[in-house]
């Protein structure tokens, strides 16, 4: 009696939903990973740069972590002094902005202004979908339903994308910017996005940055003279008002202070 074989059928397994990619400078070659004694060692470094000058830290920072370190920016003052200290320090600094297509145009000609004097290209990272598609999606602007929501897709997102197989990148953000900032340690780890986050301009007061503006004839976005002295994206910016704190512009008539790129407990 002759026995009948078949050929098994190979199977493929696949997951419900594809596997995240590894963000941050977990995914980078070599892979930097927040153990005790790597935070420990980054602690070590935020005593001992924090009475350094802007300079020296991202001369520091140039040294430990390039080609794998960036910055993003969203051409405040604080981030044009730091884009005119790179200029001098390194200039090669991969240097991005989040577009998120609610920007003011004169944040979007500060980048030319950039490029006409640094010779640094500013680089545009866009969100997954245009504006006019994310509103259809929604059946309008988010930003007047849900801001955090808007903010999630078409910043963190896209920052995160951005972060992916880098090792560290700066932030342009003060300590006397407001209470949510008054903690930013000027090396830290990004338990966010999951790499080492720098801060130069930490100890520095707004006086310090309009100062080096002023000397040096830094370019800077004309709304400053009009009021405007924190800028997001439009929808969500006003001028502020005599004896408000410097970000009360921001997502004004919420409680919403911060877009979530720079959140208290996203340090450790």
């Amino acid at each position: 009696m002759a026995i009948e074989t078949t050929t098994p059928q190979l199977s493929v397994l696949r997951p419900d939903s594809p596997q995240e990619p590894l963000p941050g400078a977990l995914a980078a070659d070599p892979p930097l990973q927040p153990t005790e004694s790597f935070l420990a060692e980054l602690r070590c470094h935020d005593e001992r740069l924090d009475g350094a000058t802007p300079q020296e830290i991202l001369q520091w920072a140039v040294e430990e972590y390039a080609p794998r370190f960036t910055m993003a920016t969203a051409f405040g003052p604080e981030g044009m002094t730091i884009i005119h200290m790179l200029a001098e320090v390194a200039p090669e600094t991969p240097i991005f902005n989040l577009e998120t297509g609610y920007q003011f145009k004169e944040t979007l000609e500060l980048r030319e202004r950039v490029k006409q004097r640094y010779g640094i290209e500013v680089q545009f990272k866009y969100p997954e979908q245009t504006v006019a598609a994310y509103e259809a999606t929604h059946g309008g602007p988010l930003y007047n339903s849900d801001s955090n929501r808007c903010c999630f897709d078409r910043k963190i997102k896209v920052l995160q994308k951005a972060a992916c197989g880098m090792h560290a990148w700066a932030s342009a953000i003060r300590r006397d910017q407001s209470p949510d900032r008054a903690k930013t340690p000027i090396v830290g780890w990004d338990k966010k996005f999951q790499l080492v986050k720098i801060s130069p301009l930490a100890n520095w007061s707004k006086s310090d940055v309009w100062k080096l503006i002023s000397d040096q004839d830094i370019p800077y976005n004309p709304l400053h003279d009009q009021g405007y002295t924190s800028i997001g994206c439009a929808p969500c910016t006003r001028a502020v008002l005599f004896g408000e704190d410097e970000r009360a512009g921001r997502w004004s008539g919420t409680q919403k202070t911060e877009c979530g790129l720079h959140s208290l407990d996203n340090e450790d």
